[in-house]
């Protein structure tokens, strides 16, 4: 495992020679008019520049290779065209058709960085600003505006997505190209992400073991970090968000500024909360948080190689609430809370051949986590995580792509506290793959193969036979997984796709081996767990006409030995035991939407979705923590004001939840509710000053519910009331 870090990190910095190539055209619309602020920009290279007045373009010092450039501008048509450079130069004009829909994004989060549209398996690509004009005030929050994703939150302090009854170790999170490690399998465990500096988010719904590894089993959250600058210039901003339930602040400053070779940002941010307040108009004591987040990143390109370093720095203090008691606005932390720190260092390497590409991730995560009792730190755990990802994209053979990979996770957990919940362990993951893109008219078929070992080997704890003593674990898991996709569009305008896949997940290290309270009840870990092998059918239909679109997706997943936690019937210090046992599942479901733009009212939008899951054991039960049904429908004007108001928007939303009555022996069922949200926002420019605001009232009528994903529910602790959300952002 040494060396083959070794060789990653030293081929990271090879680069010799340097070639100045350069792309440069003009950009019309189909009447020949010149189109400014055109963006052309490569993924690959974060290079790229937009268009002048009239609408030519021009990108110096591209290294030798094959590049896939983008063309992308709002109310036009996506257009991707790769150019091969050697030594050379290429002009290319481009004529953009008008489209009335959204931008036909480029997937990061898949192998081959197709168009959305050209794509095997369905990938929602959103941006953070369009789930904003959906009501979406949090990352965790907006997330969940996508149809197929839920939310499992405490008040806004906590929050972390559900994917079609997935979550916790079975939805991986991957943040600057790097798997997120921080004990996320805990239900009062947030995302851990700070929205800073996220530009977009990519959601896998469905097995990406095949991609990913372990954890890969029930979906993919890929968070999409802020771009650079484009060449040669400078920008800044600074913001603020007001919350008016929990009376918090979000406040962000950032900068960055490129060259033809290096380019460099910062961004920071800072976050603070007092208890939030209920549909009663009660605070939840203890629901206060704090988070401060700073992040940096360089990236550097030099003739046929292109290198990018990102730095994460995340510490927030989150309260663990329990009751409705002190009613108070204080944000000083109480007696009771988690205080946790992560550090994340990401390195991405690409390296262009004659005819082929490698590109390589190097990941290091430090994640501590503290438990705050009293003044006093009960559990204190370090997880220090590397992370090594390597692809080598073969030659292309006729219509074929190729890429084969290693990936793998060297992984210890150490204790420092008195309190001892999880031992300290070393766990290695190891995993190969290959995968394989067939390309010919408008039709795609995509097949791959993986194979995975995930060892564990952690110490022994206590004195055996007593309450917290700890077996220690030498165990060795291995796994096989696929995947084949087919994706056709039957006529223009109707798109097909069809995935069956195969995933596993590993028990973690808390599943295997915990022994002590634990978010309110005393768990118990099970050494005998075996890995969770699944097997999910997909099916997906998108239409997209000029002024009306629509999809419906089907899915079918069966998981083998799937592993939940379930009372004993035992109780110790008063509380009762938990532990961890495996049943085969199936869960089953699917969304449909549509999305309405009547002509000639070009101004005006109406997006709807439905969305459903039911997640059963094999003898009949229901699983625990399955979302409940949801419609979410949204009316949206958007418009322009002369010269001082651009992409202004104004929406009405309408969330509609189901009741959940399909649950496990230990589940309260969970009533019905609707949930009515206002917005409105758009860019104001003033003379050379540009700022953008935002105002959204959540929960217009102060509805009292609560979800059933809800932290809470047991204690029958109600979701937050009204909020009023304002938010300004200066561009510099």
């Amino acid at each position: 495992m040494k060396k083959i870090f070794i060789f990653l990190f030293f081929t990271s910095f090879i680069a010799v020679g340097y070639t100045q190539n350069t792309l440069s055209g003009k950009i019309t619309d189909e009447n020949g008019t010149s189109l400014f602020g055109v963006q052309i920009y490569s993924e690959i290279l974060q290079k790229g520049t937009t268009s002048d007045e009239s609408g030519f373009y021009e990108i110096k010092n591209i290294p030798n290779g094959e590049h896939l450039f983008i063309t992308s501008f709002m109310g036009f048509e996506t257009q991707q065209k790769q150019f091969t450079f050697f030594n050379q130069n290429h002009n290319f004009n481009t004529i953009l058709y008008e489209t009335v829909f959204r931008i036909d994004e480029v997937i990061v989060s898949t192998p081959f960085n197709k168009l959305q549209s050209e794509n095997v398996m369905k990938v929602e690509h959103k941006s953070v600003s369009s789930l904003e004009k959906k009501g979406g005030t949090t990352l965790v929050e907006s997330i969940g505006k996508i149809a197929g994703v839920t939310n499992m939150s405490t008040g806004t302090g906590i929050g972390k997505p559900v994917i079609r009854g997935l979550s916790g170790n079975r939805v991986l999170t991957y943040t600057q190209g790097v798997k997120l490690e921080n004990y996320q399998n805990g239900e009062k465990h947030g995302l851990g992400v700070n929205e800073s500096g996220i530009e977009s988010v990519e959601v896998i719904k469905g097995p990406a073991s095949l991609l990913y590894g372990s954890d890969a089993l029930g979906g993919v959250l890929y968070l999409i970090p802020e771009k650079f600058a484009l060449n040669n210039t400078t920008q800044g901003d600074a913001s603020i968000k007001y919350f008016s339930n929990t009376l918090g602040f979000n406040t962000e400053v950032g900068a960055k500024t490129s060259g033809d070779k290096f380019k460099f940002l910062v961004r920071g941010a800072y976050d603070t909360h007092a208890d939030y307040k209920t549909g009663n108009n009660e605070r939840v004591t203890n629901s206060r948080y704090h988070e401060t987040d700073f992040k940096a990143a360089m990236t550097y390109t030099i003739n046929s190689f292109t290198s990018e370093l990102r730095y994460n720095y995340n510490q927030s203090q989150i309260g663990i609430p329990k009751e409705i008691g002190k009613q108070e606005t204080s944000k000083e932390m109480m007696d009771l809370y988690q205080d946790l720190n992560y550090h994340i260092i990401s390195l991405k390497n690409d390296f262009v051949l004659k005819s082929s590409s490698i590109k390589t991730n190097l990941g290091y995560i430090n994640n501590n986590r503290k438990l705050m009792i009293k003044g006093q730190k009960g559990v204190d755990m370090v997880l220090n995580t590397f992370n090594y990802d390597a692809k080598w994209f073969l030659p292309k053979l006729n219509k074929f792509e190729t890429v084969i990979g290693v990936q793998g996770m060297v992984q210890t957990n150490t204790n420092f506290g008195k309190q001892i919940f999880l031992p300290n362990a070393h766990i290695n993951d190891f995993g190969v793959f290959g995968n394989i893109n067939y390309n010919w008219n408008t039709s795609v078929i995509q097949a791959g193969i993986r194979f995975d070992n995930r060892s564990v080997d952690s110490e022994e704890h206590g004195v055996f036979g007593e309450e917290h003593y700890i077996e220690a674990i030498d165990k060795s898991l291995n796994s096989f997984s696929g995947s084949v996709g087919y994706k056709t569009n039957i006529n223009q305008s109707l798109i097909a796709r069809i995935n069956l896949a195969s995933g596993f997940r590993a028990p973690n290290l808390s599943e295997l081996s915990s022994n002590g309270l634990h978010e309110g009840k005393w768990e118990i870990g099970n050494s005998n767990l075996e890995n969770e092998q699944n097997l999910q059918l997909d099916l997906s239909l998108e239409y997209k006409a000029k002024h009306f679109e629509f999809f419906v997706n089907a899915f079918y997943n069966n998981i083998f030995d799937y592993i939940y936690i379930a009372p004993t019937g035992v109780e110790i210090d008063d509380f009762e035991v938990y532990t961890y046992i495996q049943n085969d599942a199936n869960l089953y479901g699917g969304e449909m939407g549509l999305h309405l733009h009547p002509h000639p009212m070009d101004w005006l939008h109406f997006e709807s979705s439905y969305e459903m899951v039911i997640g059963k054991q094999k003898n009949d039960g229901y699983l625990p923590r399955i979302p409940a049904n949801k419609f979410d429908n949204t009316l949206r004007a958007e418009f322009d004001i002369d010269n001082w108001l651009d992409f202004g928007y104004v929406f009405l939303n309408l969330e509609s939840t189901f009741n959940q009555d399909k649950i496990s022996d230990f589940e309260n069922s969970s009533d019905a509710y609707n949930l009515l949200n206002f917005g409105l926002g758009g860019n104001l420019n003033y003379k050379k000053l540009h700022t953008k605001i935002n105002f959204t009232i959540k929960n217009i009528l102060n509805k009292e519910y609560i979800s059933h994903l809800s932290v809470l529910n047991e204690e029958g602790i109600t979701n937050p009331g009204i909020n009023f959300v304002f938010g300004i952002k200066f561009n510099l």
